[in-house]
């Protein structure tokens, strides 16, 4: 179903229609490309991000279904995932409660320490400046993102802090991974408030 359909048919309850959303851009929009524990049909990234991606993409889900600002993170060290968040602002009342911070704070209390060494945060959208310097303050070396932000991206858009040769630690970015998908739902969130008369 095309957007322009979707508009032709807005449920009436707000949470029906984001969700009818972005199951339309995860199930038949977009098609996250299959692929095998030998990683046949991915010849460019690692399988880890792909797989990796699509959780934080489970997580943006479910921040959408909580009618937040559909954004996803995860957290993994090895091949072990210690922390997966999601946008919690408006549940939370709190400025704060972006999907990196709260991964941020639940993988060191897992690890029993604030340096998240070893360890690669995925996350659906390029982070903002809050973000990107829990990030630095976490020690964290690599950073996966899926969509980039123009209006507040802080990693490679409008600032590259993550790579900022006069701060004391530096990243290791893997930008674009599944940037369509985790574009979209971004894209649909909005047009839904929009229609729905909120700014």
């Amino acid at each position: 179903m095309h957007s322009r359909e979707l508009s032709r048919h807005l449920p009436s309850s707000k949470r029906d229609y984001l969700c009818a959303s972005l199951r339309a851009t995860l199930d038949g929009m977009i098609h996250l490309p299959d692929y095998d524990e030998e990683g046949e049909g991915l010849p460019d990234l690692p399988i880890s991000h792909e797989r990796f991606m699509r959780m934080a993409l489970a997580e943006a889900q479910q921040a959408l279904e909580e009618e937040e600002v559909p954004v996803g993170a995860v957290i993994v060290q090895g091949s072990r995932v210690i922390a997966s968040a999601h946008n919690q602002r408006e549940q939370l009342k709190d400025p704060t409660a972006h999907a990196e911070m709260i991964a941020i704070t639940q993988a060191a209390e897992s690890l029993g320490d604030w340096r998240l060494e070893g360890c690669t945060l995925y996350v659906t959208l390029e982070p903002c400046i809050m973000c990107s310097g829990a990030i630095l303050q976490a020690r964290v070396p690599i950073v996966v993102y899926g969509a980039t932000d123009p209006k507040a991206g802080a990693v490679n858009t409008l600032f590259h802090l993550l790579n900022d040769n006069r701060l004391n630690h530096r990243c290791q970015i893997v930008p674009g991974v599944h940037a369509g998908p985790c574009g979209e739902i971004l894209t649909r969130f909005f047009q839904a408030q929009r229609r729905l008369g909120k700014k």
